[in-house]
């Protein structure tokens, strides 16, 4: 039994949609969540911005809180920094591209597949260069300004519709049976997206996956926690503590006691 606890970060919000899946998943690990609000949204600065704030956050979590694994719950930083961290870090790392891909391709079935995601997201070529080997027709969209109407946890109404109309224009053009969330912030804004594209279109989150990757990882490293008294999660926040607990406590849909300064 390991009961030493996953480190987990985000931009903010978005990686809440990992956390909720992996407490599902394997209830009985412990979690340390880091959002990163006082810099979000990562998606619109530059790359090797958000690279060094992942080695920042990645590093300290290892060597302050004395993690076993390292979860990038950010499609943006997934994308820049996952190679470096697996190399230089000494516990696991796991980021959310990989596992989102996985879930596409078993969820298409005419291979026309759209991914949308944050800016850098998108420009990094990451999703493209996920899917290069294999027989799939792929279109991506960036959506600038999704992830501020979550950060703020306004996730429905005519504001955020109007502008999902807009950015998801591409991705009604080119049919696409299976729309990939390349951001961990999108499937709070499920039931819009869903809306604009109309319900023949499966929505794919990474979320599920990397759970169970996680969990599949965990196992065959023997870092699993059996204990009885696991499962606690710990938050922090880079910017208001009172305004995570907030807005994550609506988002998750229970409540967040403590959130901690990071």
């Amino acid at each position: 039994m390991d009961n030493r606890p996953i480190g987990m970060f985000d931009s903010g919000f978005g990686g809440l949609t990992v956390l909720r899946a992996l407490i599902d998943v394997a209830p009985k690990e412990n979690i340390i969540y880091v959002g990163d609000t006082a810099r979000y949204p990562y998606g619109s600065k530059p790359l090797e911005e958000v690279r060094g704030y992942s080695i920042e956050i990645a590093t300290r979590l290892v060597s302050e809180f004395g993690v076993k694994m390292v979860v990038v719950a950010c499609n943006t930083a997934s994308s820049v920094v996952l190679d470096t961290l697996s190399s230089t870090l000494e516990v696991p790392v796991i980021g959310v591209i990989e596992p989102g891909v996985r879930a596409a391709l078993i969820a298409t079935s005419t291979d026309r597949v759209g991914v949308i995601g944050t800016v850098g997201t998108i420009s990094s070529g990451s999703y493209q260069r996920a899917f290069v080997d294999y027989n799939i027709k792929l279109t991506c969209a960036a959506c600038p300004g999704f992830v501020e109407f979550v950060e703020r946890g306004e996730t429905t109404g005519d504001e955020v519709h109007v502008l999902a109309e807009r950015l998801l224009q591409p991705i009604i053009e080119a049919d696409v049976d299976t729309l990939l969330l390349g951001c961990t912030h999108y499937p709070f804004l499920a039931r819009t997206i869903s809306d604009v594209l109309g319900r023949e279109v499966t929505l794919v989150s990474s979320a599920d996956e990397t759970a169970f990757q996680i969990a599949r990882e965990l196992e065959n490293l023997n870092l699993d926690n059996q204990a009885q008294d696991g499962g606690k999660v710990n938050f922090y926040s880079s910017a208001s503590p009172e305004y995570f607990a907030e807005i994550g406590q609506r988002l998750l849909g229970f409540p967040i006691d403590d959130v901690i300064a990071w």
